[in-house]
Formats: structure tokens, C-alpha cells, sequence
């Protein structure tokens, strides 16, 4: 496995894991999901590890290299051949790496951004999550994963325009077209964040690189162009959908309200 004698890469030390665990071992969770092309921030935490529930295996704690990082094993007993990755190691499918690394996130926070993390980056779509849901009747946060995958299968495809929606739905509003496809005046294709075309009123939810000052130039020619196209436009940052969503609410309603919509 390795023919040195300096530290392990961190393609061998997923290997390691792998070949002690078992002959049916695979890359799970957020290991098996960033194997698989997923950006998530956060840090790397244990290498995540699926094995067979019928089988008897051994204790890694004794066997694993010093300075390996940590190792989780968990046990199941569904495994169809469709969550299966064919991978170097052998991992889980996106979809079930999603759904388990969601089941066992920190907070219900970053269990719904790792799904919507899926769906913005294109790894998975919302139909496959459901479909690995449905041989995971016990998983942990099930309605709560199927909830996220149905907002991203609605054009959600962050966090915050989860909780944007949401909101809406919650204070009866009503809902918008999400990434809606559009080209600037210069001819470049650009997504609309949440657009109502009845009433032409276009909302934009900024996350944190928006403070950049290179994208905040980009997101002023953005909002001229949409100006100029003779739409409303509205900017929020995402925070406030958290900290102050009736201020969201009052500023929404207000320019639906402008905008003709009857409330």
C-alpha cells in the first residue's frame, strides 16, 4: 500500500480504512460525497466507513496506523447495488452519501446545506436523494431531507433560498420562480435568485462572497441591467433571513403590493 516510510497521503489513509474494515467496506457520508467532486465547507472530520450490518469485523482501534485520522465505522443492513460507487476506494452513490451525511449532520442547519449543497454543484439531482430516501424508511431527519430535495427540485438550490421560500410559504405569499434563467444585455445567461414575472419583481439573496468588492461591482451591473429591463429588484442578505425575516416580509410585501399583487 505504501512503499515509504514517511506520513500516509490522504488517498492512501482512505485505502487504509477501507482494506481493514472488510471485504464489503465503502466510503460513506461526507468522505464517499467530497470522493465524488462535493465542495462543503466544514472541517474533515472522521473517514466515514459503511459496512455490511450481517457481518463480523474487526476492531480498527488497534490495527489503524498512528498517524491515520480518525475512523467511523457504521453498520447497515440496505445496501442495494444502486448505492454502490464504483470508485478508488469503492464508495456509496452521491445520492446515499448525501442522504447518510445529512442523517448525521451537527444541526438541521447543515443537514439541509449539504443536500442543497448537492443540488447547486450538479452531483445529484433532488429526484435521486428521494429515491435513496425511499429504501432508508429509518434514517435520521428523513421528512426533513425529503423537504430540502423538494425545495431544490423547485429551483432552490442554496440554503438560503430554502429559507426563503419557506418563508414566503409561511407568511403566504406567493412563491417564486427560483433560478430562473436570463441573458444580460451583453448576451451573458444569468440566474435569477427568485422572480416573480406576473409582477416582474426580482429578488436576489446575497451570501457572504457577495462582500468581495469584485463581485460587488458585478452585482451593481447585475442590478443596473435589471433596472434597465424595467423590473423591481430587492437585495437581501442571507443572515436576515434568520435574524430579521419580518423586516424580508414587510419589504416583500410592500413591492408585490406596488407591483399590483392584491396581498
Amino acid at each position: 500500500m505504501s512503499t515509504s516510510n514517511g506520513p500516509l497521503t490522504a488517498e492512501q489513509t482512505l485505502w487504509v480504512a477501507v482494506l481493514l474494515a472488510g471485504p464489503t467496506a465503502l466510503l460513506s457520508g461526507l468522505t464517499a460525497a467530497r470522493e465524488g467532486g462535493l465542495r462543503f465547507a466544514g472541517g474533515a472530520g472522521p473517514i466515514q466507513i459503511l459496512v455490511d450490518g450481517d457481518r463480523q469485523y474487526p476492531d480498527l482501534r488497534r490495527r489503524l496506523p498512528l498517524d491515520m485520522p480518525a475512523v467511523l465505522v457504521r453498520r447497515t443492513t440496505v445496501m442495494p447495488e444502486e448505492h454502490r460507487q464504483v470508485g478508488r476506494p469503492m464508495r456509496t452513490s452521491m445520492a446515499r452519501s448525501l442522504v447518510d451525511a445529512a442523517g448525521r449532520a451537527r444541526s438541521d442547519d447543515e443537514a439541509q446545506a449539504i443536500i442543497a449543497a448537492g443540488c447547486q454543484q450538479r452531483r445529484v439531482v433532488p429526484a435521486e436523494i428521494l429515491a435513496a430516501l425511499r429504501w432508508l424508511p429509518r434514517v435520521r431527519r428523513r421528512r426533513l431531507i425529503a423537504a430540502a430535495a423538494a425545495d431544490a427540485n423547485g429551483g432552490a438550490t442554496a440554503l438560503s433560498e430554502i429559507d426563503f421560500v419557506r418563508l414566503c410559504r409561511r407568511h403566504r405569499l406567493p412563491p417564486p420562480d427560483l433560478q430562473q434563467r436570463r441573458k444580460d444585455r451583453a448576451g451573458r445567461v444569468r440566474y435569477l435568485d427568485a422572480y416573480w414575472r406576473r409582477w416582474r419583481l426580482h429578488v436576489e439573496i446575497d451570501g457572504a462572497h457577495h462582500m468581495d468588492v469584485r463581485e460587488w461591482a458585478a452585482d451593481m451591473r447585475r442590478q443596473n441591467d435589471v433596472w434597465i429591463a424595467g423590473d423591481r429588484i430587492l437585495r437581501f442578505p442571507a443572515y436576515l433571513i434568520r435574524v430579521r425575516p419580518a423586516e424580508i416580509v414587510d419589504q416583500l410585501s410592500a413591492a408585490l403590493r406596488a407591483a399590483g399583487w392584491p396581498g
